[in-house]
């Protein structure tokens, strides 16, 4: 069984154009050619880079944030409380009041103290800015060595200018040592992103992210096992090219730097608008979708590749329309977050209200200064905000 569909999942058929087999793609005669088994290596890689990551975000990130007067806020944590506990993880993170009332009674708690306990119990699980910086500084680091990595390999390359030569010689194309690397670490770092998605920064994109990291492997997968490296590393670079501007965006937000901020965010949206919605659809699809039938006849890789290269232009499309609305929101004055991110409560954890109750539970007693200070923080505008914030 296991045999049968072996032979199925690599048949030749599927993965190569007619007359072509694997025989074809031995190493001979000096040429090298990527092989499967090859990427077995992403896989320690992978793991690699998280602990690179790691280490790269405590010792290097944080002191970075610091420095920038960027500090982890301590908020207030939410009381032991096992039935309000239950119902935040199984049913919801901001119920309504009808079921308010009834945690009340289950709970022996007053309205106003589950209301509270649930806006503590949120505010905890809001990402701080640091976190936030760190992340978005490994991204950057990442990014930017990968672009100008992109640069160093390709720029003496024809097909970088001439995307015809993409296709001279296919299959038949050595492997380029620069290639390889450019390949392994890419893959790794994307192998990488989707593993620790479940602990980074939630976005609302968070579904989409998931796609665009999966839809990322197996195109650079795919492009890996049939020798379209050189459509590949295109594809890489086109990408790279306004990840790293995005990146350094945040890291002037988070710091509060708003007029770089809002110059990098404009050069970025120029930036991915060109390469997203122009480069890559009107040269890189063009590319694929023209050139290798001209070459060969279409064979089920050849549809394969290209309906994931329109998977990533969708999700391109529906990044550039949230982009397109920070600009209009930025334009007029009215943007205040990234649309990419939820809906994020203060980060102050204590509201006006509470406020009052801590004066209401002194009995009479003087409120001690800093619970005056938390007063009085309750009434200021919400740290969290920016005047003019662009990205988060």
């Amino acid at each position: 069984m296991f045999d049968t569909l072996y032979e199925w999942f690599w048949w030749e058929r599927i993965w190569l154009p007619v007359n072509l087999t694997w025989a074809d793609l031995e190493d001979r005669e000096g040429r090298v050619y990527a092989k499967a088994s090859h990427l077995y290596v992403t896989v320690p890689y992978t793991f690699v880079f998280l602990l690179i990551r790691y280490l790269f975000e405590r010792w290097i990130a944080t002191p970075i944030a610091v420095s920038a007067g960027i500090k982890q806020r301590v908020r207030l944590k939410a009381e032991d409380n096992p039935i309000l506990e239950h119902y935040y993880i199984t049913q919801c993170r901001n119920p309504a009041q009808a079921d308010i009332d009834g945690l009340s009674k289950k709970s022996s708690l007053s309205v106003r103290q589950v209301e509270r306990w649930f806006r503590r119990r949120r505010g905890q699980d809001l990402p701080g800015v640091l976190k936030k910086f760190r992340e978005a500084s490994w991204r950057f680091v990442f990014y930017l060595l990968a672009f100008i990595g992109g640069i160093v390999a390709l720029y003496d390359k024809e097909w970088f200018y001439d995307t015809r030569e993409v296709w001279t010689g296919f299959p038949k194309q050595s492997m380029l040592e620069s290639q390889y690397w450019y390949y392994i670490l890419e893959m790794s770092f994307y192998g990488s992103l989707l593993l620790s998605v479940a602990f980074d920064v939630k976005r609302k994109d968070f579904k989409e992210q998931i796609i665009h990291h999966l839809a990322t492997l197996v195109l650079l997968s795919f492009s890996w096992c049939v020798n379209y490296i050189r459509i590949g590393t295109l594809v890489m670079i086109v990408h790279d090219a306004s990840d790293v501007l995005l990146e350094s965006a945040k890291l002037f937000n988070y710091a509060k730097w708003e007029k770089t901020c809002q110059s990098i965010f404009v050069l970025f949206a120029m930036v991915f608008i060109v390469t997203r919605l122009i480069i890559f659809p009107l040269w890189l699809i063009h590319c694929t979708w023209v050139y290798p039938v001209q070459h060969y006849p279409a064979f089920f890789g050849y549809y394969f590749f290209n309906v994931m290269l329109v998977v990533l232009l969708c999700l391109h499309i529906f990044w550039a329309y949230l982009i397109l609305c920070m600009i209009r929101k930025f334009m007029f004055g009215t943007l205040t977050r990234d649309e990419r991110s939820d809906n994020e409560e203060e980060e102050s954890s204590l509201t006006e209200d509470e406020c009052k109750d801590q004066h209401k539970l002194g009995n009479g007693l003087a409120v001690g200064e800093e619970d005056k200070r938390n007063c009085f923080r309750c009434l200021s505008p919400p740290e969290n905000i920016c005047r003019s914030k662009t990205v988060y």
